[in-house]
């Protein structure tokens, strides 16, 4: 390892919620990286299980930020004003990353000086078996908003990112109970690329049932996103009518979903914001009266 990418200070977050049947093979793959300069920040959001007690037995070599129960984009902000790497990485409680994840990464902001953020490929484990991601979840790299719009192709596990991009973009936005990672790699996106490691370093783990995929209906959020991007400043025009677009599409199929399970009057809200034909003229506050709220 070079001089310079030893002294790049990496402050690592882990957010965990009642994970303690995993949370020790995600901290372990933390302390096992060969980039030693660098500091593991948990946050405890709330824990009722056993995770108070498993945090302890790691002494010094980690910090541990408790508070109450506020969700996950609190408990990453928390840890963000808490770090004082010059690079920041989130890794999600169920997932670990491969010993060389850290170093492949700054290795590449060593290299690319201007670059603000990157990310590396994944092997996913579905309850114990690997899966291949569908073509869609295909990751691309470099300017990325339009190809994000339709689903998250950023995760938390496999980003590093300049300190001063989070202070830039504000961090994540706590009032989302979902999708959280969505809006931020938007707003991030909308005004950087982001670069692709084309190499599998994070092992991520779903299909168990606490996680905020199975818990949410996810399109809500990812329009309240949409909906808050798309008056955002900065935006280009071409910008503003592809999210006016998947904003629309995904209205129409909430609304649907809505009707079905009888939800009338949260139907017609949505149903009125899809039927605005233009970005200019939407006003997702007004149509939708407070359902987004």
């Amino acid at each position: 390892m070079n001089q310079h990418m030893a002294s790049c200070r990496v402050s690592v977050i882990i957010p965990t919620y009642n994970r303690s049947w995993c949370l020790a093979e995600a901290i372990d793959s933390v302390l096992s990286q060969t980039h030693n300069n660098m500091e593991l920040i948990v946050v405890d959001d709330g824990s009722t299980d056993e995770t108070p007690g498993l945090l302890s037995r790691y002494g010094s070599r980690l910090r541990c930020l408790r508070q109450t129960n506020r969700g996950v984009s609190a408990a990453r902000n928390h840890g963000i004003q808490a770090a004082d790497g010059v690079l920041i990485a989130f890794l999600d409680s169920d997932d670990t990353w491969q010993p060389d994840k850290l170093a492949r990464q700054v290795e590449f902001f060593n290299r690319q000086p201007d670059a603000k953020i990157c990310q590396t490929e994944e092997t996913w484990i579905r309850r114990g078996v690997r899966v291949n991601p569908k073509r869609r979840h295909r990751k691309p790299s470099g300017w990325i908003f339009e190809a994000s719009l339709a689903l998250c192709l950023v995760s938390p596990s496999a980003v590093m990112m300049r300190r001063e991009l989070l202070e830039e973009m504000g961090g994540f936005d706590e009032s989302l109970a979902a999708c959280e990672d969505y809006d931020l790699w938007l707003r991030v996106s909308l005004r950087y690329p982001i670069h692709l490691i084309d190499d599998a370093l994070v092992v991520k783990r779903g299909g168990h049932d606490d996680q905020l995929s199975r818990q949410h209906s996810l399109d809500r959020y990812r329009i309240q996103s949409l909906a808050k991007i798309i008056s955002s400043e900065g935006i280009s025009d071409d910008q503003a009518l592809a999210a006016a677009a998947m904003l629309r599409k995904k209205c129409r199929i909430y609304a649907a979903g809505c009707r079905k399970h009888g939800r009338i009057k949260e139907a017609k809200a949505y149903e009125m914001l899809a039927e605005q034909d233009r970005a200019q003229r939407l006003d997702p506050d007004h149509a939708l009266q407070g359902v987004l709220k």
